[in-house]
């Protein structure tokens, strides 16, 4: 049966990447374990975490080392993180063998298609979007990821008082972004107006590093939900 595919502008563009004859092995032994199968079908969280608990949804999270650190620093949090990136994926697999996390949970499809049929309404305390594609040429803009559509959809599945942290090292793309959840009348900027602090509890990326060693600043966006 062929696989469907999402009709809407994506996001991404499906990497193929040089996957490592590791990185392949762990995918097919590990996936089983701690990933979770695109369904068009409504999640039990409590079912898949095997525990009640708050429930962070991350999108995007490359090669996880950032999803590993705060997995670790924060066992009592249940993280659903979400990426295409097959190298990325069997990455993260390893490191939740090596560092023995059990508050991971993997999702290897696109983030609106699982948000539309996974996810349920209010179900989400936190949403992590770091370092998103900017998409830097303006032709290219209308596939960056926050968008009002988007973000309308993920404020549904956030539960009231949840959070939405995001960060990006691209200036435009953070106006962009605060723009956006700005306009957004259900969100808070905790900020007051403008970008908030980075949290201690968030660990420098991969790609923050080499952002802040090119210069660019690094905007942290944090909102919450009315």
């Amino acid at each position: 049966m062929q696989e469907s595919r999402p009709q809407h502008i994506r996001s991404f563009v499906m990497r193929g990447g040089h996957i490592t004859a590791a990185q392949r092995t762990h995918h097919e032994r590990l996936f089983p374990i701690w990933g979770i199968p695109y369904r068009p079908e409504p999640l039990d969280l409590q079912a898949v975490f095997h525990r009640n608990g708050h429930t962070v949804f991350e999108i995007g999270f490359g090669m996880g080392e950032t999803t590993a650190a705060i997995a670790k620093t924060h066992p009592d949090w249940n993280i659903l993180a979400i990426d295409v990136y097959r190298p990325g994926v069997g990455s993260l697999l390893r490191r939740i063998e090596q560092e023995s996390l059990s508050n991971i949970r993997i999702i290897e499809w696109d983030a609106v298609e699982v948000l539309n049929h996974m996810i349920p309404v209010a179900s989400l305390d936190a949403v992590h979007i770091y370092f998103p594609d900017p998409w830097p040429k303006k032709r290219h803009h209308k596939r960056r990821l926050i968008q009002p559509e988007f973000i309308e959809l993920l404020v549904k599945r956030i539960s009231a008082g949840g959070i939405l942290h995001m960060a990006t090292d691209w200036p435009d793309y953070a106006d962009q972004m605060l723009t956006v959840c700005s306009g957004q009348a259900q969100l808070r900027n905790l900020a007051g107006s403008g970008f908030s602090d980075r949290p201690p509890w968030r660990p420098l990326t991969k790609f923050e590093t080499r952002g802040l060693r090119l210069g660019h600043p690094v905007a942290d966006l944090i909102f919450q939900k009315k």
